[in-house]
């Protein structure tokens, strides 16, 4: 699972300092900044990383993620505005806006079925990926 932190980049004329994060096993930074809310930027980790000592000037606080806040990092959040579109391209790739519309005109059939089962397929799949950022 994942968890989400908070916290305030510190931006004077000279510098931004931003979190820390920890090194994965590959050398890369394990996390992802998922949005930033009224001056305040959210990041999600995966339950077993542990931050490291951080810069003086920048505080880290653990989230607890209200449905108001999950809105708000949703709604601008640059990696689930990729996921939603990523969804609509999946989708997009099986049936085109023509196809969509004469479906839904003649449901209940087989062939609506067909395509409701792959539409929420494919939102399973956004849902998903949002889960593993902790939205």
């Amino acid at each position: 699972m994942t968890y989400i932190v908070s916290y305030q980049k510190f931006i004077d004329s000279d510098r931004t300092v931003e979190i820390a994060l920890p090194i994965g096993e590959s050398n890369q930074r394990v996390g992802q900044e998922l949005a930033t809310v009224d001056e305040v930027t959210y990041v999600a980790l995966p339950d077993n990383a542990v931050l490291p000592e951080q810069p003086q000037e920048i505080t880290v606080s653990t989230v607890a993620l209200t449905p108001e806040l999950k809105a708000q990092i949703s709604a601008n959040s640059p990696s689930i505005e990729l996921i939603n579109q990523l969804v609509v391209e999946k989708i997009a790739k099986k049936y085109s806006v023509n196809d969509e519309i004469k479906l839904l005109r003649t449901q209940p059939s087989p062939q609506f079925d067909e395509y409701n089962a792959y539409v929420e397929s494919c939102r399973a799949w956004g849902r998903n990926e949002k889960a593993l950022l902790g939205l």
